[in-house]
């Protein structure tokens, strides 16, 4: 599975890097960083954790 944001609804609030932080992070200007986006199977209940906390729904998997 691979990661996908849509970085016009992004607001970088970090929800997702406080469920995922191997995968989502905040540079120096608060703008999301994908680490990587590929997600290995074992840690796809993780990564849909920090999709379903989006509040702004900005993130999905595919």
């Amino acid at each position: 599975m691979r990661i996908k944001a849509d970085f016009d609804l992004c607001e970088a609030n970090g929800v997702c890097v406080g469920f995922a932080p191997e995968f989502f992070d905040l540079d120096d200007d608060d703008y999301l960083v994908i680490l990587s986006d590929e997600v290995p199977d074992e840690k796809v209940d993780e990564v849909r954790r920090a999709v379903a906390g989006c509040p702004k729904s900005a993130l999905r998997l595919e």
